[in-house]
């Protein structure tokens, strides 16, 4: 199977993906192997961020949301948006059922760009965010997706995706300066 790259996501060629769909929907177990193959590292990738240390919960909670409802998707081409709304749905829940942010952190000597802490200390950053502002911030600023997408991903109006951004970006930067 041919891969190529779209913004963050690596997809199959559309009438390969269309085809798994299909064999899936009709029970075909090898079609749904070869799918959940094809989507478990976008999963992981939206899931991790948000949901931070249970992401790997929250990724095994979208895989088997996309199992059970496969064969609800009247469109093959609409896979990767209907997974990414699951992902963001359950890394949410996932993470408000953890209890939110963890207490700020002392990081009293920042990373320079390319130095392996400096991804933990990102995660730390995000950790500390409630799950709804991490869940604005990967799908805006990771995803690259508009407002009104973010919105209607996450069920909120435009302007409270507007709000919850500012207010995520500019907790972000305070608990980065720390």
């Amino acid at each position: 199977m041919t891969m190529t790259r779209r913004g963050s996501v690596v997809m199959a060629e559309p009438e390969r993906v269309a085809a798994l769909v299909r064999g899936a929907q009709k029970g075909d177990s090898l079609a749904m192997q070869e799918l959940l193959d094809l989507l478990t590292p976008y999963v992981g990738r939206l899931c991790g961020p948000i949901a931070l240390q249970d992401g790997p919960d929250a990724a095994q909670e979208t895989l088997i949301a996309v199992f059970r409802g496969i064969s609800r998707l009247r469109d093959p081409a609409a896979l990767f948006g209907w997974v990414r709304a699951i992902a963001v749905r359950e890394s949410v829940r996932v993470a408000r059922r953890q209890g939110g942010p963890a207490p700020p952190l002392d990081l009293e000597a920042v990373p320079q760009r390319g130095d392996p802490q400096l991804a933990a200390d990102v995660r730390d950053v995000l950790d500390r965010l409630s799950p709804e502002h991490r869940a604005v911030l990967v799908l805006r600023d990771v995803e690259g997706l508009d407002e009104r997408t973010v919105g209607h991903l996450l069920d909120i109006s435009t302007g409270t995706v507007k709000s919850r951004l500012h207010r995520a970006r500019r907790g972000f930067r305070k608990a980065w300066e720390r």
